[in-house]
């Protein structure tokens, strides 16, 4: 190296130097030229998203019973997403129920609530009372179902009014859920709507309408669905939308019709039903993890039956 090159690359040196100096005493944050850059794209691959939880039931605010205010008791010490699965406010689903029965107990979650509306909803013209109350978060007023993801959960809200919004193969209703879960890239998937696909509750049989939302969520190798309509709880095995035992591809659906309005019993045990409880105001509560979820009912203050157990997405 030339005498003038050596003085050039001394006299760089020195400048760079001074600016750090200078950069140093500001405050200002200097790079390390040492430092690597961080790998986003590798980072964000290798996330593992944190457990959800999604809790909740149907059949819930009702003034003349104490059901709703215990638990809505339960849902104040239960952090996460709150499923409000139908008949939401007795007897009609008015403003009045909403704000006389519904709003002093589920009401203070409903910031974190995403409801789906039941057939008491409809008492009111074109559940008006409902989509007023719940506003966005119940969906389009004029179809009540909607989808959202929850940590690495893709999760859907259907309407289960078939005479009115209707679930039949090629409906827009059932389109859209082909669609969804086709667009769907999260691992494991859940639903929830308010008549049940499979029950043996007394005052409502399996239900035949929501068969094609069903078969749809079957194509797609969804994981779970909760419903509600008859006042009880009960757990079903792994079943395709015919009533197969399925414990490869099926789907695990609960009645969680215990939210707080009157109890009712059971009539004739369907087949595959595992657990199931008539006396008893609850919540069941989903967590939901990366590859698999946990359910638990958890039963109203001073009760003891309890139900819980743990499954592996598909």
């Amino acid at each position: 190296m030339s005498r003038t090159m050596k003085r050039n690359a001394v006299r760089a040196s020195l400048v760079t130097t001074a600016l750090v100096s200078v950069l140093a005493g500001s405050g200002a944050v200097v790079p390390s030229a040492a430092a690597p850059k961080p790998d986003n794209s590798t980072t964000a691959a290798n996330a593992v998203l944190a457990d959800e939880v999604l809790v909740g039931a149907g059949d819930i605010a009702n003034c003349g019973t104490a059901g709703d205010e215990a638990t809505a008791n339960l849902l104040d010490g239960i952090a996460g997403t709150v499923m409000a699965i139908g008949d939401t406010a007795y007897p009609d689903g008015t403003a009045a129920d909403y704000t006389n029965c519904y709003s002093p107990t589920w009401g203070r979650h409903k910031s974190r609530t995403k409801p789906a509306t039941g057939n008491h909803e409809y008492h009111t013209s074109g559940a008006s009372g409902y989509f007023n109350y719940f506003g966005a978060a119940a969906g389009d007023a004029s179809k009540g179902y909607y989808s959202y993801n929850l940590g690495s959960w893709h999760v859907v809200a259907l309407n289960s009014n078939c005479s009115i919004v209707s679930c039949s193969a090629g409906s827009a209703q059932e389109q859209w859920l082909r669609n969804d879960l086709a667009a769907n890239t999260q691992p494991c998937i859940a639903a929830y709507w308010h008549h049940p696909r499979y029950t043996s509750g007394s005052s409502h049989g399996p239900n035949t309408a929501v068969k094609p939302l069903y078969q749809a969520l079957y194509d797609n190798h969804a994981d779970v669905v909760v419903t509600g309509h008859n006042h009880n709880y009960e757990r079903f095995n792994l079943m395709d939308a015919n009533g197969n035992l399925d414990t490869t591809n099926g789907i695990r659906q609960f009645v969680a019709g215990m939210g707080g309005t009157g109890l009712g019993g059971f009539g004739t045990i369907q087949p595959n039903s595992q657990a199931r409880n008539s006396d008893t105001w609850g919540v069941l509560k989903l967590t939901l993890h990366a590859g698999s979820y946990d359910w638990q009912f958890v039963p109203q203050s001073g009760k003891t039956y309890s139900d819980s157990g743990t499954n592996s997405c598909h």
